[in-house]
């Protein structure tokens, strides 16, 4: 026999789809609440210093905020006068960003993979000095900046640079190499090559070490004659991983690479701007002029011109599910 439930009596509802989905999320998290337990230490600090912070510059750059009142919303402003009115972004910051990412980047990549395969050509018992001979510029770091380049271009004429040029007699008075505007972006890509081979060097040589050496045996068999297309057709397929890794390392290194004109020069704001990047503006509008709210959108659209670089470099060398 049917019963009908009459009109004027109460259903119950049926959850939605969304409640179900977090049901199941957290019913998942608590079976594996173990797993979770051991990565809470990682997930505290992924939050604490990069969620919350890319949020709060992400708020703050629609507002105006000088660090010690309270935020006042202005919309898209700050977006607005960056792209309209900020000559020093739009004529010095950018232009020198990309010519020093396009150079660094790109040339630093090169050079770190040219050296690790050079140096998995030599002998296992002396490839770890030379290892370490090209590792070492990268952990030196200020030190290195501060004792070696700084008194390389000194601008006297006990600076190595001046110095040597003299002696030769191809110039006649000594050049103030940091303070000059012709030649300080061009130091600033030089040093930055010389400390390109870090991490991402690293994993290249690492990547290099795994490579089975019977796919250049099948591969002699299948008709590849020289070492340059052994390169091409075996070895960077083989070190796909690695070559992601460096790759990303080295977008995150030229992007972010904006103390070696203050250490370089020992100010905060280089000489006409001339090596004055993104990631100095920032600073500049930040630590500065407290303009912190300007300083925020800034960043973002630095993050936005990362964000574009990682998904190039995942297209070269991330797989399929990566994409």
């Amino acid at each position: 026999m049917k019963i009908e439930l009459s009109p004027g009596l109460p259903q119950k509802r049926r959850p939605s789809a969304i409640r179900l989905k977090w049901n199941r999320f957290w019913l998942q998290i608590w079976r594996d609440r173990v797993s979770y337990l051991f990565l809470a230490p990682f997930l505290i600090c992924f939050m604490l210093f990069i969620v919350i912070p890319v949020i709060m510059a992400g708020t703050l750059g629609f507002t105006s905020y000088d660090g010690f009142g309270v935020p006042r919303f202005i919309g898209l402003d700050n977006y607005i006068v960056m792209f309209t009115q900020d000559i020093i972004f739009l004529t010095k910051a950018i232009p020198n960003t990309f010519l020093f990412a396009l150079i660094v980047g790109p040339g630093g990549y090169i050079l770190a993979f040219l050296f690790a395969w050079l140096i998995h050509q030599l002998p296992l018992r002396i490839r770890d000095y030379y290892t370490l001979a090209f590792y070492a510029p990268s952990m030196a770091g200020a030190v290195a900046l501060s004792v070696v380049w700084i008194a390389a271009f000194s601008g006297d004429r006990v600076g190595y640079v001046n110095d040597f040029l003299l002696n030769m007699g191809w110039i006649d008075s000594p050049i103030i190499w940091l303070q000059d505007k012709k030649y300080l972006l061009i130091i600033m890509i030089v040093v930055s090559l010389w400390t390109s081979f870090s991490v991402g060097f690293l994993s290249m040589l690492a990547g290099l070490q795994t490579v089975n050496r019977e796919l250049y045996e099948a591969g002699r068999i299948d008709g590849i004659s020289g070492r340059l297309q052994e390169v091409f057709y075996i070895t960077l397929p083989s070190m796909k991983p690695q070559m992601l890794f460096s790759a990303v390392m080295s977008i995150v290194g030229t992007l972010k690479a904006g103390s070696i004109s203050t250490q370089l020069t020992g100010m905060p704001v280089t000489p006409s701007y001339a090596g004055h990047l993104v990631i100095n503006h920032i600073d500049d509008y930040a630590f500065i002029r407290f303009e912190l709210g300007y300083a925020s959108a800034v960043s973002v659209i630095l993050l936005i011109i990362s964000y574009f670089a990682m998904r190039f470099a995942y297209r070269l060398f991330g797989s399929k599910e990566e994409l």
